[in-house]
């Protein structure tokens, strides 16, 4: 979907928690990576 398809149109219910969710993941990985990088100090192993 490119910007022009949203252009003019209000956000649905459906859209605003579809988006959350959307935060929600990408927060929750960048979560996760801070610890796998903790836990991996020096990439690659080797």
């Amino acid at each position: 979907m490119n910007r022009k398809d949203r252009k003019g149109r209000a956000l649905s219910y459906d859209d605003i928690t579809h988006y959350q969710k959307i935060v929600v993941a990408l927060k929750e990985t960048m979560h996760l990576m801070r610890e796998i990088d903790a836990a991996i100090p020096k990439w690659p192993i080797g």
